[in-house]
């Protein structure tokens, strides 16, 4: 079901790929910062984009934790 077009514009999220929050939180913070933050074993043993990408996309409690980290560091960014 298609959410209403003013719910999406309010939403920071909307436009943005997991793979590009990752791609940003890696390199801004590093696998081991990340696997601190958000403790889940694709960060945190033999960390990688493509095992990470599978696990968020199956897991939306760890999904959600790397949205929250994603959207902190655009507030930081300004």
């Amino acid at each position: 079901m298609e959410k209403p077009k003013e719910e999406q514009a309010n939403n920071p999220l909307h436009g943005v790929k997991l793979i590009d929050m990752l791609e940003a939180l890696v390199i801004h913070y590093g696998w081991e910062e990340m696997g601190y933050v958000i403790d889940i074993r694709c960060f945190n043993y033999d960390p990688s984009i493509k095992s990470s990408l599978q696990f968020l996309r199956k897991t939306p409690w760890a999904r959600e934790k790397v949205e929250q980290l994603y959207l902190e560091l655009k507030r930081e960014q300004g």
